[in-house]
């Protein structure tokens, strides 16, 4: 099985190294931009349109503050601007 699995991996590498990377899905890009910019009351917000178990959610709220607390706003615009383009 282990030797099945790292055959189809490096099948997978080099059939599909010209994937095309430089194109983020819409709305993961608006997702992860409301997750890294937002308030942690925005993003609480903004999560209530998706109807997510409260445990989801406050999982997530849990990594948003661990966001906040450890990345700093010009790293967090990096971010962002790595989404967009």
């Amino acid at each position: 099985m282990k030797l099945s699995l790292c055959a189809l991996l490096v099948a997978l590498a080099l059939c599909c190294y010209q994937a095309e990377a430089a194109m983020t899905c819409p709305a993961l890009a608006d997702e992860m931009t409301s997750f890294v910019m937002s308030s942690e009351t925005g993003l609480r917000a903004y999560l209530a349109q998706f109807k997510a178990p409260p445990e989801a959610v406050e999982a997530k709220m849990l990594v948003k503050k661990c966001v906040n607390d450890n990345i700093t706003l010009k790293q967090r615009l990096q971010i962002v601007d790595t989404l967009s383009n």
